[in-house]
């Protein structure tokens, strides 16, 4: 797996790309924001390590670059700050990132939740292709989806195109948290006329097939102000 570490501290680069080599990952580093979009272009990393201060753009503009025009790979990313309020951690998803860490940080951790991202779902041919988390496992070539509840079998979900579009996007990135237009652009594209709020009406369809309670989400979460994002950790 490849790492880009995005990092204008030496010594913290540093220590990152120790304490990720030492675990087998093969780690490059970048100290600025235009050059990373480059460098992005060029290795399409497995998973980005992000500051958000970084000099030229930052971490946030940066990230939200990335998710614009993905390459070959979609990467994982990691945002690593030393801001710690929690409307940073909900900006900071908002652009794109998968999680969210804030300095000072154990490199143990760290490394756990590299591995945690990475393993969400699993590559066939540099392309996700299969999504599973906790509860959920998406094919989307076979376009099929199953949820795992009380029982030890899999259920398969009875999902329209508009739904099971919808769920995969949730799944293919826990923790992410979408916008309204985010998700508008994602599943209609430049197409799309009318209200963003039809949004929430389909939302609320797939929480009827996917949640315990609709009405007290366990997976599908508002985020007030912003829009949604999915939760469910992998076991």
């Amino acid at each position: 797996m490849k790492i880009l570490i995005v990092e204008d501290e030496p010594e913290i680069a540093q220590l990152i790309q120790l304490s990720l080599e030492k675990e087998g990952f093969s780690c490059s580093i970048c100290r600025d924001g235009f050059n990373t979009l480059q460098v992005v272009q060029q290795q399409q990393p497995d998973l980005i390590v992000l500051d958000l201060m970084l000099p030229g753009l930052d971490g946030l503009e940066v990230c939200a670059r990335i998710r614009q025009k993905p390459g070959a790979k979609d990467p994982y990313i990691l945002m690593l700050t030393a801001k710690g309020e929690e409307i940073d951690r909900v900006i900071g998803l908002s652009t794109g990132a998968d999680d969210y860490f804030v300095k000072p940080f154990s490199p143990r951790e760290l490394v756990a939740r590299v591995r945690a991202l990475l393993r969400r779902s699993l590559r066939q041919g540099g392309q996700d292709r299969v999504y599973q988390t906790g509860h959920f496992t998406v094919d989307i070539e076979q376009r099929t989806a199953s949820m795992q509840c009380n029982s030890s079998t899999p259920g398969t979900l009875e999902l329209t195109t508009l739904e099971f579009n919808l769920l995969s996007t949730f799944v293919s990135y826990p923790g992410r948290v979408w916008s309204r237009t985010q998700l508008i652009d994602k599943l209609w594209g430049s197409d799309f006329f009318g209200d963003e709020r039809v949004v929430d009406t389909h939302v609320a369809r797939l929480r009827k097939k996917v949640e315990p309670d609709p009405a007290n989400p366990t997976f599908i979460k508002t985020v007030v102000g912003v829009g949604y994002k999915f939760e469910d950790p992998v076991v």
